[in-house]
């Protein structure tokens, strides 16, 4: 169970360490904004629901420094922080998906149509063909069900196993001889899942490259591991499946969440492990926090006591790292002060652009529409219906696409007893931003690619002249030599 100490690939500088350290800690900073101000966006109304990475940056963050081109993570909806180092989230990204802005170049995670924190990476061209995914860091999408990703996470480990194992025609764009690792995370209430369970036996039957990372704050929302976990350790209830010197299995290991050095040697004796050797790691990360909570649904206040809550803030990662970094002379209060004081408002200008993005389409469209609601107005004698619409579109302060358009369906209800030019202006108007919008919100659900269904010519089944009764089960049975 103790964990391994590798010395560095390489020597490096005070000089140079002490860069790369405040490197990390501007990121550590920069994620944990993020998180604070996402959570008051929906506080304030302006987002429907935050679930964030705050107190498991660090090891987020050493966990991404060993993740290479061609692997893949299949996690959950926290890791924020590991997309963030790779350069493939930014704030206003973060922000944008809070809002579910439905252009994907502006949110590209999946253009506003999952929750917040979900996290992907695109596999395919525009045309749909596969991508060089040796290239690139790839992300599975996340999904809510707690431990769904586990299942998915397996087969992307065998993957790897079976690319190096076999000669396959056509696997360059998919894997280097099978020397991608397969990162997965998971919180420490999940752990008590089937899949995830199951998904733990198979990989140590299999001997397959996973990295487990488990984020563990101690509870379950509300829950506490005592209740849900044996022995409150996921590492000791597992102890089983730990590998010895004459049976397969896992390599287990221990590290605090908030041990920058600790951490370093951790992942990077399990990234060899894995990668080079095809043996699966279960990494149990401990003291971890939840400096706001589980969610923006509740408050932990509520049931944590307060002695716990003190634990919390004396024990979160980027506070300990911060005190680490003073300890060693790589910097003082002042310097890590300006870094804090410059991600705060770097992250509240991408929080205003990101909002701005997001309604500023919006807005022109109302005003739009006012226009011919005002129009409507004057050719209906100054009905009072319209200027009620005009009223109410005018009186909210953060208007949807769905409150203009049923502004117009109103007002077209309203026109059919006059006969006025305006009404095929309205309901013109309505049909375009219909149209307009179709594509953001329905597209996809069914492959575009070139090599979709439709486009593919169907080839009819051909039978022997003379025929064969058999059992289906036959059938079957033959189609495997086929």
């Amino acid at each position: 169970m103790s964990n391994k100490n590798l010395a560095a690939e390489a020597p490096i500088s005070f000089k140079g360490f002490r860069e790369q350290v405040l490197e990390d800690y501007r990121l550590l900073s920069l994620s944990r904004e993020c998180s604070i101000l996402g959570r008051r966006e929906v506080m304030t109304g302006k987002a429907k629901f935050g679930i964030f990475g705050d107190g498991k940056e660090l090891p987020q963050l050493i966990l991404s420094k060993f993740f290479k081109d061609g692997d893949f993570r299949s996690g959950y909806y926290r890791d924020q922080t590991i997309l963030m180092e790779q350069g493939h989230l930014t704030p206003q990204h973060l922000f944008s998906a809070l809002y579910a802005h439905h252009d994907k170049d502006i949110e590209p995670m999946s253009g506003g149509r999952q929750m917040g924190g979900h996290f992907v990476t695109e596999s395919n061209e525009p045309n749909g063909a596969w991508k060089n995914l040796t290239k690139q860091k790839n992300h599975s999408s996340d999904i809510s069900p707690t431990a769904g990703q586990m299942p998915r996470l397996v087969g992307l480990a065998q993957a790897s196993k079976v690319y190096r194992a076999l000669n396959i025609k056509g696997s360059e764009r998919f894997s280097n001889n099978g020397n991608e690792i397969a990162w997965g995370t998971i919180g420490n209430a999940s752990t008590s899942e089937g899949l995830f369970l199951e998904a733990m036996n198979a990989a140590g039957v299999m001997q397959i490259p996973m990295v487990m990372s488990v984020w563990d704050d101690d509870y379950g929302i509300s829950v506490h591991n005592d209740e849900q976990t044996t022995k409150g350790s996921i590492s000791k209830a597992l102890e089983g499946l730990q590998r010895n010197d004459t049976e397969l299995g896992f390599e287990i290991l221990t590290v605090k969440g908030w041990d920058y050095t600790a951490l370093i040697d951790t992942y990077q004796y399990a990234e060899k492990l894995a990668r080079n050797e095809h043996i699966p790691v279960l990494i149990h990360v401990q003291e971890l926090t939840q400096p706001q909570g589980h969610s923006t649904s509740g408050s932990h206040q509520r049931y944590k006591s307060e002695e716990r809550l003190t634990w919390e803030k004396a024990n979160d990662c980027n506070l300990k790292t911060r005190e680490w970094i003073l300890s060693n002379g790589f910097a003082n209060d002042g310097e890590l002060d300006a870094i804090e004081e410059s991600n705060k408002k770097i992250v509240r200008q991408a929080k205003v652009d990101a909002w701005k993005a997001y309604q500023n389409p919006i807005l022109e469209h109302r005003s739009d529409l006012v226009k011919l609601i005002e129009k409507a107005a004057q050719a209906t004698n100054n009905d009072t219906n319209f200027q009620m619409i005009r009223s109410e579109l005018m009186n909210i302060v953060e208007p949807t696409y769905k409150d203009l358009l049923h502004a117009a369906r109103k007002g077209l209800r309203i026109l059919t007893q006059y006969e006025h030019p305006i009404k095929a202006e309205i309901r013109t108007w309505k049909d375009q931003l219909t149209e307009q919008l179709n594509p953001k919100f329905s597209s996809h659900l069914y492959s575009q690619s070139d090599n979709r269904l439709e486009n593919i010519e169907s080839v009819s089944a051909q039978y022997a002249e003379k025929e064969e009764w058999v059992d289906g089960r036959i059938i079957i049975r033959d189609n495997f030599d086929a």
